[in-house]
């Protein structure tokens, strides 16, 4: 439809309004159409031009004269961006009788392994907020090879934090080739963190978890997918990285991660962590791998190694009965 067709048009409805428009508006008939302000420039006939008319008497512009109403949409209609995350009971009686730290039986030997494992680390992060730097609260828990122990130590030190009075805790089931941090919990998940960066419609909060522990929140590791190690290297597992890290400036998050020299989705994972924590079982794993392991992660710039199920040297005490903590 032409410029001159339209405005033709627009005058049209005005009248049938009720509108009182002045006989010396142009129509499409008339040959002196000239230029429409404001919606480009009539093209007139070889020939003619345009012609002066009489005194106008100034009205307002039609658009004016008869405004649009332009719908809204109600809350209805808008999508839930911060959901209310769901909340999981852990049994927390089965989770001790397995050997895990819950705060309703703090094992004295097992405690105090883990404030001697959570402490430094959480004066790391402390540190490296107060200097700016992001992400010194992201801790990857990983080892060289599968079966050292990896996911009972993130469990229990994410346990030990929930403890702190000034510090509340995530953890991330981040083995995303074989998770298992919710079944041992005994909670169910079908969605995740995979699933947060397939879909970004899906928001974060909508699959976050809260437990009835108060300061413990889980993250699953969400449906698997082929190119999982594409997603967890790609922009928006950083900006998710981000938002964790900094949704709460108390929170610690403890990444489940998978071994270094079985996959590569852990090496790309551990390069993104402000520090890493490697567990490596006493008397098994050869030292070949722990070196090589080690070399995954050589550009991290902090990290630690936990020796698993050592040889107690404290007998007398009990701690015999529990994995032995050691810092090397």
């Amino acid at each position: 439809m032409s410029i001159i067709e339209q405005a033709t048009r627009r005058l049209e409805e005005l009248r049938r309004a009720g509108i009182d428009v002045p006989s010396w508006a142009p129509n499409a008939t008339e040959p002196g159409f000239g230029p429409v302000t404001g919606a480009g420039t009539a093209t007139l006939p070889a020939g003619l031009a345009p012609q002066a008319p009489a005194a106008r008497t100034p009205v307002a512009d039609p658009i004016e004269l008869a405004p649009r109403t332009v719908a809204r949409p109600t809350r209805a209609d808008r999508a839930p961006t911060n959901a209310r995350s769901r909340e999981v009971q852990i049994d927390l009686r089965r989770l001790a009788a397995e050997g895990y730290l819950t705060p309703d039986d703090p094992r004295m030997g097992l405690a105090e392994e883990l404030r001697a494992v959570k402490r430094p680390i959480i004066e790391h992060a402390q540190a490296a907020r107060e200097a700016g730097k992001a992400g010194g609260n992201l801790i990857f828990v990983t080892s060289a090879l599968p079966g050292e122990g990896k996911t009972y130590n993130a469990i229990n030190l994410a346990m030990s934090i929930a403890m702190e009075v000034d510090h509340s805790v995530l953890l991330v089931d981040a083995d995303v080739v074989r998770p298992s941090v919710m079944s041992r919990l005994g909670v169910e998940a079908e969605l995740g963190m995979l699933d947060v960066l397939t879909k970004p419609s899906l928001d974060l909060s909508e699959v976050l978890m809260r437990t009835n522990i108060p300061k413990l929140s889980l993250l699953p590791a969400g449906r698997p997918t082929d190119q999982s190690t594409e997603l967890l290297a790609s922009v928006a597992m950083e900006r998710l990285l981000a938002d964790l890290a900094d949704r709460y400036s108390d929170r610690i998050v403890i990444f489940d991660g998978p071994p270094l020299l079985a996959t590569s989705e852990s090496r790309v994972l551990a390069a993104r962590m402000g520090q890493v924590l490697m567990v490596v079982q006493a008397q098994k794993t050869a030292q070949s791998s722990v070196a090589r392991a080690f070399a995954d992660v050589e550009a991290c710039e902090t990290v630690w190694c936990v020796l698993n199920k050592a040889a107690s040297q404290r007998a007398s005490a009990g701690y015999e009965r529990y994995p032995q903590y050691r810092r090397t």
